[in-house]
């Protein structure tokens, strides 16, 4: 099992660089200003062996009364009490504050190993001109400059964090592993892999409640959540598992229209938030129940649709609406009406505040997963194209019939069909609808799904021997 290292400081210390540091990679946004991190962020890390999961939090400052501070606050407290280790980050150049000395008092109550990081020291000359000595009043053994950003004194701070980490485990002999003869696979034969976890990013503007649906799908309070706009700013992974399959969540911050975007951590949160959508296979988007879907919405929804990822579409805080029999069904016409170029998306009416309905969104981002990697039969995608030809022939074009001769499935996420016919740039859009919307009900698929259309080989070669002219024509088209 993996040890938990808290990463926890007073605000602008340089918490989320380390973090950052530490994983290997950029996870965490990082801006010279201070809240920037506000949520629990988690990454796995290693060292001489042994591995460790990272957490980085928000600024910890005591005793204020503001509700985000407080809720950040709260955060902190939890990976404190979680975590197996420590590290206490400092600001080397402002030197030992009060609320240091707070956090300091704070961390000595948890009694949990601790490494007093003292950052911004980027050089010895910068050691000896900066307040470094000042944090040894503080009392912990292990403390040490170090620069984060710089990578200056990383090993040393690995070397004391891990003598607070259990020692790495002694390999399993193969034998042992297998637990009995025949279990090893064949010479040749691949290893099953494991199935990698379904990606769900919650996406939508600001305020819509994401952050709360997603405490809610993971029964506690993972994320701050509250009525004030823009509390998320990076996306947060959250792991769980539904009916023996596992799920990472993706909290996201709410995306503005571009115009709106005045501060430079919310561009990067933004760009995050689309960066998340891409690496999903499932985006959930939310809507308010009490505002109805504005343009914003239905151009995050295209963007998911365009990446070719599933979408289920949940209107929230629905246990706030003054509701009629026929509500949920009404409101079910009105959002496949706005949202006509994805009405083959679900639609669930929720409330993450009450807990309401939210399961339905992980058996729905389980579903609509498996059907992104659907493979459909080729001689049953044929029977369906002659049966749609006998029933809806293509139109004439250029006074001649547009002729489908053969169709079949060339890849999946999203799922991917070729058909070869006669005059494939003069078919019609209205008529493509039409065959991706025969394929999506003969297989029952409620995911993005993409038609090509090709001329069969050699097609060119014959024309050009009936009509030379034409086929020149045709290359300068």
């Amino acid at each position: 099992m993996r040890s938990l290292v808290a990463i926890v400081g007073r605000p602008n210390v340089g918490k989320s660089t380390l973090f950052n540091r530490l994983a290997g990679r950029r996870l965490a946004l990082v801006e010279d200003v201070p809240g920037v991190t506000r949520d629990r962020h988690y990454a796995e890390a290693e060292w001489d062996g042994r591995p460790f999961t990272l957490i980085d939090t928000g600024g910890f400052v005591a005793g204020e009364a503001d509700s985000l501070v407080a809720a950040v606050r709260q955060q902190a407290q939890l990976a404190v009490e979680e975590s197996d280790a420590i590290i206490f980050v400092v600001d080397g150049r402002a030197g030992l504050t009060a609320a240091d000395e707070e956090v300091a008092d704070y961390l000595r109550r948890s009694q949990k190993p601790l490494v007093l990081a003292v950052n911004k020291i980027d050089s010895a000359v910068h050691e000896e001109r900066t307040f470094y000595t000042e944090f040894f009043r503080l009392g912990f053994e292990d403390t040490l400059p170090v620069s984060a950003e710089h990578g200056r004194g990383m090993g040393e701070l690995m070397e004391r964090l891990a003598r607070h980490l259990p020692a790495p485990e002694e390999p399993v002999p193969e034998e042992v592993a297998l637990g009995e003869v025949g279990r090893k696979p064949v010479d040749g034969a691949p290893a099953e892999e494991a199935e990698e976890p379904t990606r769900v990013a919650i996406v939508g503007r600001p305020n819509v409640g994401k952050s709360t649906l997603v405490n809610a799908l993971l029964r506690e309070e993972r994320l701050v959540a509250g009525p004030i706009p823009g509390t998320t700013t990076d996306p947060i992974d959250s792991e769980l598992e539904r009916n023996g399959r596992e799920i990472v969540l993706t909290d996201t911050a709410g995306i503005r229209r571009k115009k709106n975007i005045a501060q430079k951590i919310e561009q990067y949160s933004v760009v995050a938030a689309l960066k998340a959508i891409e690496r999903s296979h499932v985006a959930v988007l939310l809507l308010d129940a009490l505002e109805p879907a504005v343009d914003q919405d239905e151009r995050i929804a295209g963007i998911a649709e365009a990446k070719g990822r599933a979408l289920i579409l949940v209107v929230n805080k629905w246990d706030q609406v003054e509701r009629t029999p026929r509500s949920e069904e009404e409101g079910r016409a009105w959002v496949k009406e706005r949202f006509r170029f994805a009405a083959y998306a679900p639609v669930v009416f929720a409330s993450a505040k009450t807990g309401a309905r939210v399961d339905k969104v992980l058996d729905l981002a389980i579903l609509l997963r498996d059907q992104l990697g659907f493979r459909a039969p080729t001689p049953q995608l044929n029977r369906l194209l002659q049966a749609v030809q006998d029933s809806h022939p293509a139109p004439v074009a250029r006074g001649r019939p547009i002729r489908l001769y053969y169709m079949a499935q060339v890849s999946t996420e999203p799922p991917t069909f070729v058909l070869t016919c006669n005059q494939p740039e003069m078919v019609p859009a209205d008529y493509k609808r039409y065959l991706v919307n025969q394929i999506r009900n003969t297989f029952d698929l409620r995911v993005p799904i993409r038609l090509l259309f090709r001329e069969r080989p050699g097609a060119a070669k014959r024309a050009a021997r009936k009509d030379p002219e034409k086929l020149r024509k045709r290359r300068r088209r």
